[in-house]
C-alpha cells in the first residue's frame, strides 16, 4: 500500500509542505513583528506630530495676532497717550474706548474664540482697571522667567462674564510704542484651552495610554489630570533633558515600577513645551502577539489541509483536471480550437474524471457551434436592419424637397435653390455610400445639417433648429444613420404641436464615451411607451424593427443597431411626457482604430 502512487504522492507532498511552512511561519512571524512594531511606532509618532502641527498652527496664529495688535494704529495711539504725561483725561478715555472696540471686533471676527486685553502699571487691566493681575502666576513667570506662553488659567480682565469663566492659555508680549521704542504696558492674547485639550484628549494609545502637554518643569499646560502619571512623566522628562537639542521628537523606552513603557515626545518650537505620550509596551504591541498567534494557527491549518489534499490527489486525477483548467482559459477567450487541442488524449475511460473530461469536450464543441450560429444570425439581422434603415427616407421627403426647389426657382431665389439642391445632393451621396457601416460622427452631423436645412426652407419660422458639436466630438466613428431617424421624428412631432417647433442636436465627449442628444418640444410620448423603449435599450437582446407593429420604428431601429454594434457598453436615456417634448440621449463607447470596409 505504501508503494502505491497515492501513498507516495501524499508522503512526498506532506514532507515538502511541512518543512517550508514551518520555516515560513517563523520567518513571517519575525518579519511581521518588526513591520508591525515599526508601523505602530510610526502611527503613534504621526498622531503626535499631527497634534503638534495643530498646536504650532494655533500658536503661530496667536503670535501673528499679537504682532498685528501691537503694530495697529489704534494700539499705537493708545500707547502714545499712555506715555504722554500731558494727556488730558478725555483723550485717554477716548483712546481706551477705541482700543476696546478694536479688540472686541478682532475677537468677534476670529473663529477660534481668541480674546485680547492689555495691562498697564498705572491703569491695570483694559476691561476691569484692576491691578490684581500682578499677583497672578502667569504674570510672575513672565516677569521673572520671561515666559511668554502661559499655562491654563482664568483671566478676570475680559469683556464679559462668559470669557472670564473659561480656561485660557495666553501669549504675553510687551506693548511697545514703535516711535519711541518704550514699553507702555503688555498685550495678552488669550485662546481657549479647550482648543488644544479637546484635540489631545482624543489621542489614545492602547487601552490606558495617554498624551500630555507639559511645561519644562513637568506641569500641565492644559490643566490635564496628571494623577497616576506624575512620577512616570517626571522620569520621561529627565531623560528628555539628555536628548540632543536638534531632536524635536522621537520615541524611547523606560521601565517604571517593573513595567516597560514606550514614550513618544515632540517639542514645540514656540514655547518650552513638550508633548509626551506614554503607553505600556504590552498594550502597544498586543497586535504583534495576535498576529504571530494567527500566523502559527494558519500555518497549522494549512498543513492539515495540505495533508488532506495530498491524500486525495493522484496522477490519474490531476492530469485531466489540469488539462481541463488550461482548456477553460482558452474557452474564456473564445479560442475553442485551442481548448479542444488541450483535451485530446486526456480522457480516462471508466472513471468519474474521464466522464467529466468527455462531457467537457462535448460541451465545448456544442458551445462553439451555438456561438458561431448566433454570431452569423446577428450579422444577418444587423445587415437586414441596416438596409431597412437606408430605405426609411420617405419618398414624400424627396417630393417635398423638389417642390421647395421649384417654388424657390419661381421666386427667383437662386441662392436658396443652389443651397437646397446642394444639400439634397450631399444627402443622396451619403445615403448611397455603402462602403462601411461606420462613419465619423462629423459626417453624420453634416448629413443632419443638410436634412435640417431643407426642413428649415420648407417650414420657415415655424421651425427653430440648433446643432452643437466641437472638434473632438466629430472624430469618433459611429454606426451610420443612427441620428437621422431620431431627428426626423423630432421634427415631425414638434411640428404637430402648436407654436414654434424647437429641435436641438448636440454631440459631446464625456470620458471614454461620445454622448449624442436629440431634444424637441413636440407632443411627447406616453409613459407606457417610454418605459417599453427604455427597457428595450437596457435589454441585452437586439430589437428587430419587424416586430414593432408600426410604433417608433425609427427609434427601435436605432436601439437595435446600437445594441448590435456596441453591446452592453451602449446606454440609452429617454425622457418624455405627453405634451412636454422628448429628449433622447445615446451614450456610445468611443471606437478605437479605423473601421473595416
Amino acid at each position: 500500500m505504501f508503494f502505491s502512487l497515492r501513498s507516495r504522492l501524499m508522503t512526498a507532498f506532506s514532507i515538502l509542505m511541512i518543512v517550508p511552512f514551518t520555516l515560513l511561519a517563523f520567518t513571517l512571524s519575525e518579519q511581521a513583528e518588526e513591520i508591525i512594531q515599526a508601523s505602530v511606532e510610526s502611527s503613534a509618532a504621526q498622531t503626535i506630530d499631527q497634534f503638534a502641527s495643530h498646536a504650532v498652527t494655533l500658536m503661530t496664529q496667536v503670535e501673528d495676532i499679537g504682532s498685528q495688535v501691537m503694530s495697529s494704529r489704534t494700539a499705537q495711539a493708545w500707547a502714545a497717550l499712555e506715555l504722554d504725561r500731558d494727556r488730558s483725561t478725555a483723550e485717554a478715555v477716548l483712546a481706551k474706548q477705541a482700543l476696546r472696540e478694536y479688540m472686541s471686533s478682532y475677537a468677534l471676527n476670529n473663529s477660534n474664540g481668541i480674546s485680547i486685553t492689555t495691562y498697564t502699571e498705572s491703569a491695570g487691566g483694559m476691561w476691569t482697571q484692576d491691578r490684581t493681575y500682578r499677583n497672578s502666576e502667569w504674570y510672575r513667570r513672565y516677569q521673572t522667567d520671561n515666559l511668554q506662553w502661559t499655562a491654563a488659567h482664568r483671566d478676570n480682565d475680559q469683556g464679559d462674564l462668559t470669557l472670564r469663566n473659561r480656561e485660557v492659555n495666553s501669549f504675553v508680549l510687551p506693548l511697545v510704542h514703535l516711535q519711541s521704542l518704550r514699553a507702555a504696558g503688555i498685550v495678552k492674547i488669550n485662546y481657549p484651552t479647550i482648543l488644544l485639550r479637546s484635540a489631545i484628549s482624543k489621542i489614545q494609545f492602547g487601552e490606558t495610554g495617554k498624551v500630555f502637554l507639559l511645561t519644562g518643569d513637568g506641569g500641565s499646560v492644559l490643566n490635564q489630570d496628571l494623577s497616576g502619571h506624575t512620577e512616570l512623566l517626571r522620569e520621561a522628562l529627565s531623560k528628555l533633558n539628555g536628548t540632543p537639542a536638534g531632536q524635536p521628537g522621537g520615541v524611547f523606552s523606560i521601565e517604571h515600577e517593573g513595567v516597560a513603557y514606550s514614550i513618544f515626545f515632540r517639542k514645540l518650537p514656540q514655547a518650552d513645551w513638550t508633548i509626551v505620550g506614554e503607553v505600556p509596551e504590552e498594550e502597544l504591541y498586543a497586535q504583534i502577539k495576535r498576529t504571530r498567534r494567527t500566523i502559527l494557527l494558519v500555518t497549522l491549518l494549512l498543513l492539515v489541509v495540505a495533508g488532506s489534499a495530498a491524500y486525495r490527489l493522484s496522477a490519474g486525477v490531476t492530469q485531466p483536471l489540469s488539462a481541463m483548467a488550461r482548456a477553460m482559459k482558452h474557452v474564456k477567450l473564445g479560442e475553442f480550437a485551442a481548448a479542444l487541442g488541450q483535451m485530446q488524449g486526456q480522457k480516462t475511460s471508466g472513471s468519474e474524471v474521464g466522464y467529466v473530461a468527455g462531457e467537457f469536450e462535448r460541451m465545448t464543441h456544442r458551445l462553439q457551434y451555438l456561438i458561431e450560429t448566433e454570431y452569423e444570425t446577428n450579422l444577418r439581422r444587423k445587415s437586414a436592419e441596416y438596409k431597412a434603415l437606408l430605405l426609411q427616407i420617405n419618398p414624400h421627403f424627396y417630393n417635398n424637397t423638389l417642390e421647395i426647389i421649384s417654388g424657390l426657382a419661381a421666386m427667383k431665389r437662386e441662392d436658396l435653390v443652389m443651397d437646397a439642391a446642394e444639400a439634397l445632393g450631399k444627402m443622396m451621396r451619403y445615403s448611397l455610400n455603402l462602403n462601411s457601416d461606420l462613419v465619423r460622427a462629423g459626417q453624420e452631423l453634416d448629413y443632419i445639417r443638410d436634412y435640417l436645412l431643407i426642413q428649415q426652407l420648407r417650414h420657415g419660422d415655424r421651425l427653430k433648429l440648433a446643432v452643437r458639436d466641437d472638434g473632438p466630438s466629430r472624430q469618433p466613428y459611429i454606426a451610420k444613420f443612427i441620428l437621422q431617424p431620431l431627428v426626423e421624428n423630432a421634427v415631425k412631432y414638434s411640428l404637430e404641436k402648436d407654436g414654434i417647433a424647437e429641435v436641438e442636436i448636440s454631440a459631446v465627449i464625456s470620458g471614454e464615451h461620445l454622448v449624442l442628444s436629440v431634444r424637441d418640444n413636440g407632443i411627447g410620448m406616453k409613459t407606457e411607451l417610454v418605459r417599453e423603449l427604455q427597457a428595450e435599450g437596457e435589454s441585452g437582446d437586439s430589437v428587430t424593427i419587424l416586430d414593432s407593429e408600426g410604433h417608433s420604428i425609427g427609434l427601435r431601429n436605432v436601439i437595435s443597431r446600437c445594441r448590435l454594434q456596441y453591446g452592453q457598453a451602449f446606454r440609452l436615456t429617454l425622457q418624455s411626457a405627453p405634451g412636454e417634448g422628448t429628449e433622447i440621449v445615446l451614450n456610445l463607447p468611443i471606437l478605437r482604430g479605423e473601421p473595416h470596409v
